[in-house]
């Protein structure tokens, strides 16, 4: 048993001090001390590091790890593609080229990384294909980079006038013909621009998922932010088309908070509904700078 201890010992010893050694001259395939093999490293690295762990576990017959792996390999053989890079199968691992840089859409990938064997983008809500360069079937292209692919409103959904409601029974839709004007600014728990992603009927109400993009008043009690959030409307007032929403459009809200409503937005009598135009940008930034010292609490 002593021996055996002094020659593991000795072993270790040796080993140890080729921490470092050129390619391919290294015991690092080797079975035993003295016997030479060559460090496989599939032709990315010029040098290979001896790791006594590895060595061990791999019942003392390999303890070689590649060091600084280069042509976009990684791994302890360099062999597989490093993040960023995906594997070209029609080459060999061993070719210079072996490893691709993923190229995912900027706007339908969700991120620059793909997979790094298949090289397919992880892709947004309705977008497909290896680089996320195209809407899925039943999708239609957007103008949006945060939702860049919308379902296609099926027809039959889509609800119209029926012959018992006249513009008489209607009424003029006083929500989306309201000027916009800082007394009205003022009147609203929120303001904020949002584009229109998908519709769900659910009872007296349709439920309109929503992206918004840019926020210009909230309250402490209402936290409305960039990103997902729920628009309801009543049914009776979209079958009078007060508002008229379209899918993938971009509007103006203006609203408030009521006691007893849906989890989210909710479009009320109170509520402006205006489509988003580039030129209001300036206004709605000069209404909240004049809001501190103009805005003073009212009734509607």
């Amino acid at each position: 048993m002593l021996e055996k201890e002094e020659e593991e010992e000795e072993e270790e010893a040796v080993l140890g001090k080729m921490l470092v050694v050129k390619v391919p001259c290294c015991i690092l395939e080797a079975g035993k001390i003295g016997v030479f093999g060559t460090c496989n490293c599939n032709l990315h690295a010029r040098k290979c590091r001896f790791n006594m762990e590895l060595y061990k576990l791999s019942g003392r017959v390999s303890g070689g790890v590649c060091h600084r792996c280069r042509h976009n390999t990684a791994g302890r053989h360099c062999h597989y593609c490093k993040e960023g890079f995906y594997r070209d199968s029609s080459t060999p691992i061993s070719h210079r080229r072996a490893c691709k840089p993923c190229d995912c859409h900027p706007v339908g990938a969700l991120g620059k990384t793909c997979n790094q064997t298949t090289g397919q983008c992880p892709c947004k809500d309705g977008v497909t294909g290896i680089m996320c360069n195209r809407c899925a079937k039943g999708y239609q292209q957007s103008r949006s980079t945060i939702a860049p692919c919308i379902k296609v409103p099926d027809p039959s959904s889509i609800r119209s006038v029926p012959p018992s409601y006249s513009q008489h029974t209607c009424g003029k839709c006083k929500i989306t013909k309201r000027r916009l004007k800082l007394r009205k600014y003022c009147r609203r728990d929120y303001a904020l621009v949002a584009r229109v992603i998908n519709r769900e009927e659910l009872g007296e109400y349709t439920r309109f998922d929503i992206q918004v993009t840019d926020v210009f008043k909230r309250t402490r009690a209402d936290r409305v932010r960039r990103g997902g959030e729920k628009l309801w409307v009543k049914n009776i007032d979209l079958t009078c088309r007060c508002p008229e929403i379209k899918m993938g459009g971009e509007y103006l809200i203006l609203g408030r908070k009521e006691r007893k409503q849906p989890p989210g937005l909710v479009i009320n009598r109170h509520s402006l509904f205006i489509k988003w135009r580039n030129n209001k940008q300036m206004r709605m930034r000069r209404f909240l700078k004049k809001a501190s010292k103009k805005c003073r609490p009212s009734r509607y």
